[in-house]
Parts: C-alpha cells; sequence; structure tokens
C-alpha cells in the first residue's frame, strides 16, 4: 500500500478517461473520474485473475452496468496492460476495440456488453448464480467472486427490483456491487427524480449495506475487505462520489459536480479540459501516458496477480488428481459439451399441446443434462417446466444443488440473468414464461442476440387460443417481433436468434435437439396451449420425419405435381391437414403442405431445397395465428397468407377459431376463393 501511488493512479485514470472523451468529442467524463478510486483499489489489490490467461474460468468477474462509463473501465485496463494506448486513443471510432459501450471481450477483460441500464448487475446476479450452482457441484474451491459496477440509472431502472430481491433472497454472498452514487444523473439531480432511501432498501432485500466515501481509499479497502469476508449475503458498497472528482476551471478553481460534466467532454463545460489535465498530474502534451510511478507499480501488480494465480492453479491441480471424474465433468461443463442422448425415446401421448410435449422432453432431461439451469417466472405449472421441476428442486439461499430457479414475476430480470449465467459459462440457462411476456423480455433477449449467448427461449401459450384469458394473454404481434431477429445478423454474421414454432410433439421434441445443440445463438421454442392433433406419419418414425426440422421447413404432406402449396407452422399445419382433406375429396385438388419452424432456418438452405418445398410455380396458401407477415415472404408476391390483424376476444379457444377463421372449413373456403 503507497498512499501516493493509488493516488496518482486514480489520477491517472480521471487523466485518461477525460482525454479519450475530448479526442472523441463524445462520452461521458464526469462519471468515471468519479469512479476511479473504487477500480484502482479493487483491481490492485482484490480482483482475483491471471493477466496471462484471460480466460482462465476460475477467474473473478466484473460485471459494469454502467456501460456509458466506458472510459473507466479502458482506463482502468489499459494499466493493467489488456489495451494499447492507440485503443484508448481511438475511443469510439469505427473499427477500435474500445466502443462507446463496452462490448464483451473477455481476452481484455470485459465480460458483458452493458449500456442499457440495469441489465449489468443484473448479469453480474446471473453470473454469480451460476458460480454458486458449480461451486456446489465441484467444491468451495470455486470460491471466485462476482463483482457489479451501477450507477444511479441502474438502481432507478426497474430491473434493479428484481435483481435485487434475487440475490438477497438466494444469498448470493459471492455478489460484490457497487453503487457510484454521486446524486447526479444526465439531465439532472438525482434528488429531482427520487427520494428512496437505496440503503434501506437493499437490505429489506436482505443485502449487507455499507456506506463509504468513495473516495477514501481506506474506506474502500475497508468495505472491500468485509464484503469478501461475508458469508451469508451479497454486499453493496455506495460509495458517496463527485462527479467530475478533480475538474478546474481556466483560472484553477475547482469545478466539480456539475450535472453538465456527466455526458460531454470536459472542453465544452465551465471545467477546462487542459487545466484539469494538469491538475490531475498529467502532461497535457501527452495526455494518453501512463504516469512513470504508475506504470511501475503496475508491473508488479500483474506479475503478482500472475503469481497468486499459480498458486491457484495449484490447488486446482491438486483437486483434479483426486477427483478425477468430477474434474472430467467439469471440463465437460465448461466446454460445452452434451452427454449422449436419444431423444427418440421420449414418448408421448397422441394429440399433446407441445407444451406438455416439452415437458415430457425436459422430464427426459432432467438429471441426464446435469449442468442445465430451467427457471420460471411464477408460471411453472403452466408453462410445464415443471417437468423438470419435479425431477429437482429449487435453488435456495445455502443450498444450491438443484437446477431450477423459480424467479417470480420477473420475467426481465429472469433473462437478463440467464444471459449472465451464459457469460459465466458452464451451466445452460433455460428460462419459461408465456409467449405474450416476450414483451418483458425483449431488452434481454436483444443482448443476447448481441452478445451472441446461447440462452434457450420457452414459451407457450402462443397464439389467440389462451382463449378466455382475453386479448392481454394472446399473443399476436409476437411472433413477427420475435422472428424479425432471424432477420438481423449478429457481427459474426449469423442470424441472431432461431425461432422455433413446432407443429406437433414430435417437431417439440426435435426443437429441444435443435436447441441444445445450437451454441452460438439465443433461441427459443413457441408452444401451444392446446392440444394439437399429430401430424400423419410418412416414414418409418414420426420422430425421423420431424428431424427435417434441422433444416427450418419441409413437406409434412407431398404429392406430385400439386395443385397448391399450403404453409404454416406450430398449431397451423394440423388445420391444414384438415383443410386439404377437404379440398382433395370435394375438388380433388392435389396438395402439399409444408411446416416451416422456423424460416431463418430455412432460408439457410440451398435455393433447390426451398424450392423443393414451397414450389415457386404453384400457388402458395399461408395460415398464421399471428400477423400475415410472419409468412408472407415465403408465400411470395402472387401467393396469400391468411392471418390476423387485430387484438384477441375473450372467449373458448375453439369459439375463436370458428370466429377467427381458423378451422379446416373455413380454410377450406379460404383456399378455394384464392384459387379462384
Amino acid at each position: 500500500m503507497n498512499k501516493k501511488i493509488d493516488q496518482l493512479a486514480a489520477d491517472n485514470i480521471r487523466a485518461l478517461a477525460i482525454s479519450m472523451v475530448e479526442k472523441a468529442s463524445s462520452g461521458h467524463p464526469g462519471g468515471p473520474m468519479g469512479g476511479a478510486d473504487y477500480m484502482h483499489i479493487l483491481y490492485s489489490e482484490f480482483f482475483n485473475y491471471d493477466p496471462s490467461d484471460m480466460r482462465w474460468p476460475y477467474r473473478d468477474r466484473f460485471f459494469m452496468d454502467a456501460g456509458h462509463l466506458s472510459p473507466l473501465m479502458y482506463s482502468q485496463y489499459y494499466l493493467l496492460d489488456n489495451f494499447s494506448k492507440s485503443d484508448v486513443q481511438n475511443f469510439r471510432q469505427w473499427g477500435s476495440v474500445t466502443p462507446g459501450h463496452p462490448e464483451v471481450d473477455v481476452n481484455r477483460g470485459i465480460e458483458n456488453t452493458s449500456g442499457p441500464l440495469g441489465q449489468g448487475h443484473t448479469m453480474g446476479v446471473g453470473a454469480a448464480v451460476a458460480a454458486k450452482f458449480l461451486q456446489a457441484r465441484f467444491g468451495d474451491w470455486m470460491n471466485h467472486k462476482i463483482y457489479g459496477f451501477i450507477s444511479d440509472g441502474g438502481v432507478q431502472e426497474e430491473i434493479s427490483q428484481g435483481s435485487g430481491r434475487l440475490a438477497g433472497h438466494l444469498g448470493l454472498n459471492n455478489f460484490i456491487m457497487f453503487y457510484d452514487s454521486n446524486d447526479v444523473q444526465l439531465s439532472t439531480k438525482t434528488d429531482e427524480v427520487t427520494s428512496e432511501d437505496t440503503a434501506m432498501k437493499y437490505q429489506a432485500w436482505g443485502w449487507k449495506v455499507v456506506t463509504i466515501d468513495g473516495h477514501n481509499h481506506e474506506e474502500i479497502r475497508q468495505a472491500l475487505k468485509d464484503a469478501n469476508a461475508e458469508t451469508e449475503k451479497p454486499t453493496l458498497i455506495i460509495g458517496k462520489t463527485i462527479m467530475g472528482k478533480g475538474c478546474v476551471t481556466a483560472d484553477g478553481t475547482m469545478y466539480e459536480g456539475y450535472t453538465e460534466l456527466h455526458g460531454k467532454p470536459i472542453g465544452d463545460t465551465g471545467a477546462d479540459f487542459v487545466k484539469t489535465l494538469i491538475n490531475l498530474g498529467a502532461d497535457p502534451e501527452d495526455e494518453f501516458a501512463i504516469y512513470d510511478d504508475v506504470k511501475a507499480s503496475y508491473k508488479e501488480i500483474i506479475k503478482r496477480k500472475i503469481q497468486e494465480a499459480q498458486v491457484k492453479k495449484q490447488e486446482i491441480a491438486a483437486w483434479r488428481e483426486d477427483n478425477t471424474a468430477l474434474s472430467e465433468k467439469l471440463d465437460g461443463f465448461l466446454a460445452g459439451k452434451l452427454p449422449e442422448l436419444d431423444f427418440e425415446s421420449i414418448a408421448y401421448k397422441d394429440g399433446l399441446a407441445t407444451r406438455a410435449a416439452s415437458a415430457n422432453v425436459l422430464g427426459y432431461l432432467a438429471g441426464k443434462v446435469e449442468n442445465m439451469i430451467v427457471s420460471s417466472a411464477d408460471l411453472s405449472n403452466s408453462d410445464k417446466t415443471d417437468g423438470f421441476l419435479n425431477k429437482t428442486h429449487s435453488l435456495q439461499k445455502g443450498d444450491f444443488t438443484g437446477s431450477f430457479l423459480q424467479s417470480g414475476v420477473a420475467e426481465l430480470t429472469m433473462a437478463a440473468m440467464a444471459n449472465g449465467m451464459a457469460l459465466h459459462g458452464g451451466v445452460i440457462p433455460v428460462v419459461a414464461t408465456f409467449f405474450v411476456f416476450s414483451d418483458y423480455m425483449k431488452p434481454a433477449i436483444r443482448l443476447s442476440a448481441i452478445q451472441e449467448l446461447p440462452v434457450k427461449f420457452v414459451w407457450t401459450h402462443d397464439a389467440f387460443r389462451v382463449g378466455e384469458d382475453g386479448p392481454t394473454h394472446q399473443p399476436i404481434e409476437q411472433e413477427a417481433q420475435i422472428r424479425l431477429l432471424e432477420k438481423l445478423k449478429n457481427h459474426s454474421g449469423d442470424a441472431s436468434f432461431i425461432a422455433l414454432r413446432p407443429a406437433d410433439s414430435a417437431e417439440t421434441v426435435v426443437g429441444w435437439k435443435m436447441l441444445l445443440e445450437n451454441d452460438k445463438v439465443p433461441s427459443g421454442l413457441i408452444l401451444s396451449r392446446q392440444g394439437i392433433k399429430d401430424i400423419p406419419l410418412v416414414g418409418k418414425s414420426r420422430y425421423n420425419d420431424a428431424l427435417a426440422s434441422e433444416k427450418g421447413g419441409y413437406l409434412v404432406k407431398e404429392v406430385a405435381n400439386p395443385d397448391v402449396v399450403l404453409i404454416a407452422n406450430g398449431s397451423e399445419v394440423a388445420t391444414l391437414i384438415a383443410a386439404a382433406a377437404l379440398l382433395e375429396e370435394r375438388k380433388g385438388l392435389k396438395v402439399n403442405i409444408a411446416s416451416i419452424i422456423s424460416e431463418g432456418l430455412f432460408r439457410k438452405q440451398s435455393k433447390e431445397y426451398q424450392q423443393s418445398v414451397i414450389a415457386t410455380d404453384k400457388p402458395v396458401f399461408g395460415l398464421t395465428a399471428g400477423l400475415p407477415v410472419n409468412l408472407e415472404g415465403l408465400a411470395g408476391a402472387n401467393g396469400k397468407v391468411f392471418g390476423l390483424d387485430h387484438f384477441g376476444y375473450s372467449a373458448p379457444a375453439t369459439v375463436l377459431d370458428d370466429k377467427f377463421g381458423f378451422t379446416g372449413e373455413k380454410v377450406y373456403e379460404q383456399v378455394i376463393e384464392f384459387l379462384g
């Protein structure tokens, strides 16, 4: 501990942060100036990782919530040699590794993409759950910590209630969060928008809370010591900090705590950029330099971190020698390796709702895929994830031997936590709720897609056939929204999401196979509440027929030279089969029927295959329980899609089918009218 070096390092971070923003003419300088002291003490003294092995699975992890404070992270990691001078000089520029908001880059220490406030620390809570889950299975040597960093905005964003409640309820003592409390936000002072007692709120949720001077290194140090020693609760360290700490005007007068310092370059405020650099000990002619004494100190810090990691690695090596079977299992978990699974052996009754077929699959997977964590938003008995829960038990404070997380009514929190679990690694997160409530999850689904996380989403009650619950619970536009992500590429060039709406039990089983084997992007199953007639067998087994779903779409009924091609997904496929029987019986028409479980996957197939399923020289009629746009791209300009262009109504599902035109008879009439 060297007080002079500690202060120099914090001021160096401040100088670098404001220089990045000034050069880019864009960004947020004031917050990084306030959080610099905490970051330096955390990383120089408490944070355990291996600078020579950044992806070491047993490292501590830092989850940034306030993504606009990226200059704080980049400056700190520049001191740690994770970024070069040119990297920080090119902040927010095309092709740089220092984007405006941090994006996952584990090799440089960036554990999560952040920006939408509230999600970053919630992902940290999810990572803490994953760490506890693995610790319960492999031993207390797995004792790494998850650190979160939030601002006033992160505390205010509604998702903080869900993550705060669950972290306290589960007793996540491995989660330590710093709240950079500077009383300033982007357009106002905080007292203009809130008067809550944040400390009491978190204490009520079951957190250990301590309030400190966020610029006092001894108080920061003691708070982190106590947090690391805590055995029962997550810790919230409320650091009272000053927005723009260290800023001065042109005449050297202190200029700190002003709202305008939050979101624009220092030079565009009442502070003077050059004089502030000088006040912080920086050279205005070389503002991106690391101070000599700080550089020497951090060279020793990096060396010490590597040595400490080697000691931990020796401990782990000894455990591996004594626990070879567990060691192999752990390696499999971390590598995302699946056990041998016989999906074809999964039995189901005829005519099941696809949610019930999913329950059968989950019951089969429970105990076989030992690193699955399934979560439900207070709906496990309705979304049928209880098929999994019945074979395990819920995660509880002090007992993480189970594999099910009862999230309560908190869809966004649950989804963001699943992202954190996936980021941590070693577990397979599955989250479930009603499809209409995917609306609550969209921000986290989007971050899942951006971060390329293979989270599994299960959505049930997929259409207006929810029935009596009425329009608030009947999805209409949700499928179109989710399928847009199939058309949106991630930065790896892949479809950012895979959405699967199976037509019967066999397709549901295959859909689960597809979800588990996909380790690149998020994916989801869209499942029915009501029973669905099974698709008639064509080959040796319905399961083998349904394996063609892996191509996104296939013919479930095929004849030579058809008069019309009918297309759908989900429960509407069975309706098309009923309509086709009438078309053949009454009009002698030859009909092909395609089940398109995923347009995104179907579009990835060869043109020849696509045309073999949906013939481009034949009339094409589509049926969807959602917006017609779901299938219009497949039906083509000369095709027709019958769907809904209105919200639902409260009535029994069979009545709605009849009223809305989703019976075999009424679809028959639609097709005849279409064919003219």
